[in-house]
């Protein structure tokens, strides 16, 4: 997906890949969220792309992306939930629309629990672009404690730890129109499977059922200076995990 850049606005968007190990897959437009859609990311939470964002940042000239994974949370669940340091979590950025990655911005993890730390590469030039990834062979812009706004205002500012996750679908109805979706374990296997059902229920009436669960989220915020190219005025994001 890509759309215009200036000093004044940035289009909302978001593009959202969900991928297992294999690294990234390209697509030049595309719009929609996709939460647990395989059985290997059911199984392993944390490999899970729920939705990659872009919003205009604190000032005119930033820009905010957000990537999150690992829904749904509970508040339960939440207390204990980290980022896993053996996978690699990335948002790539095409900035001459070619659809293949010019930067990337890398997010890796040390220690589990309250006491993990993130640390970013980038935003750099990748050393594999597509199917492949290694991680790139800089030091760290920034670095520090999970659930904490880190870096400074006028340069790049990260944030990773848990973060509501506004997902507005009555999915105790969603599973009864197409059962074959519905997961076989964790929270939302525990959704009724009955009365089965053609349609969504009327708006007065729908469940929000991810209304209070968390989802873990990156969060970054530079400016835009720093991921376009020679002032083109187009940005495609997407992200990526992989082992």
């Amino acid at each position: 997906m890509t759309w215009p850049l200036s000093p004044r606005r940035i289009r909302l968007a978001a593009l959202v890949l969900a991928l297992g190990a294999a690294g990234a897959l390209v697509i030049r437009d595309a719009l929609g969220s996709d939460h647990q859609d395989t059985p290997e990311v059911e199984l392993s939470p944390r490999m899970d792309i729920n939705d990659v964002y872009a919003f205009p940042g604190s000032a005119p000239d930033r820009i905010a992306i957000v990537l999150t994974t690992s829904s749904p949370l509970t508040p339960g669940q939440t207390t204990a939930a980290a980022f896993d340091p053996d996978l690699l979590y990335q948002i790539k950025v095409d900035n001459d629309g070619d659809a293949v990655e010019d930067l990337v911005l890398q997010f890796t993890f040390d220690g589990t629990g309250a006491n993990q730390t993130v640390n970013l590469r980038g935003p750099v030039a990748p050393v594999m672009t597509g199917m492949r990834t290694m991680i790139v062979p800089v030091g760290a812009s920034v670095s520090g404690a999970v659930n904490t706004v880190l870096g400074s205002s006028g340069g790049i500012q990260v944030y990773a730890g848990p973060r509501d996750d506004p997902f507005f679908l009555d999915l105790e109805q969603f599973f009864r129109i197409i059962p074959d979706r519905k997961p076989v374990s964790g929270a939302l296997a525990q959704l009724p499977d009955t009365p089965t059902a053609s349609a969504f229920r009327p708006a007065g009436q729908a469940v929000d059922y991810l209304a209070g669960v968390n989802a873990l989220a990156i969060v970054v915020e530079l400016p835009e200076a720093l991921l376009t190219a020679g002032g083109t005025p187009r940005l495609g994001l997407w992200g990526t995990i992989s082992r």
